[in-house]
């Protein structure tokens, strides 16, 4: 029952939770494109810059943050896919994250929101803070601030792994849709992100899972361990 349910995130292009996800995105784009959620961005992003300080919630933030970064899922993707029992999970994940991180940069490059303006006064971090996406031939692709690559990699890589685990841990596996979640408020913790921006991230993670997780028939894997 709970494998079923988490076939429902995985989707082709004419469902309706892809034309509604589509939509969403669209919808929140267009609210941060046209500054429309400013004000709340703003509040709360001044909110968070006047509460860090704390060198052990500092310090956990930025390792959270960083687990986000292209390079370690990467690699993750790459070990998945040197065992045999867990290639197709590898392969689903690697095109997910070199897609996604594209994607957002150009994304970024049509929206062209600066990050939130605000100095860290926190503990300062051991390692400088890694890059959020990438881009070819456009300037500023990877520095600009919406949607957020952290959080669009940590929704993949959530919904990927629990799905995965769903056969052994039934309802434990839901716990894996916490390092999103944690992923995002480490990602405005740091002042790299506004709140408008994960959401936007998490929503456009939600649509390349489903669509790519089912052009690989990643809903399958069962099947084949089972054969």
């Amino acid at each position: 029952m709970e494998i079923l349910q988490l076939q429902n995130w995985f989707f082709d292009i004419r469902s309706r939770s892809f034309v509604l996800l589509v939509i969403s995105f669209v919808l929140v784009s267009l609210l941060v494109y046209f500054d429309i959620t400013e004000s709340f961005d703003q509040t709360l992003i001044s909110f968070t810059a006047d509460h860090v300080g704390n060198p052990s919630m500092d310090f956990v933030m930025q390792l959270i943050t960083e687990s986000g970064d292209t390079i370690w899922m990467l690699g993750f993707g790459i070990i998945m896919i040197l065992i045999k029992k867990t290639r197709r999970i590898g392969i689903t994940l690697m095109i997910l994250i070199v897609l996604s991180t594209l994607l957002t940069g150009y994304i970024k490059c049509g929206v062209d929101r600066d990050r939130p303006d605000f100095e860290y006064d926190g503990s300062p971090f051991p390692v400088k803070i890694s890059r959020d996406t990438f881009a070819l031939f456009c300037d500023g692709g990877a520095n600009a601030s919406y949607p957020s690559g952290h959080a669009t990699r940590s929704i993949i890589f959530g919904i990927i792994f629990a799905f995965a685990l769903s056969q052994r841990f039934p309802r434990g596996s839901y716990l894996l849709f916490l390092y999103p979640i944690l992923i995002c408020i480490s990602r405005v913790y740091v002042l790299q992100h506004f709140p408008m921006d994960v959401i936007g991230g998490i929503i456009l993670g939600v649509i390349l899972t489903g669509v790519i997780s089912k052009r690989t028939k990643l809903d399958k894997i069962f099947e084949k361990l089972k054969s």
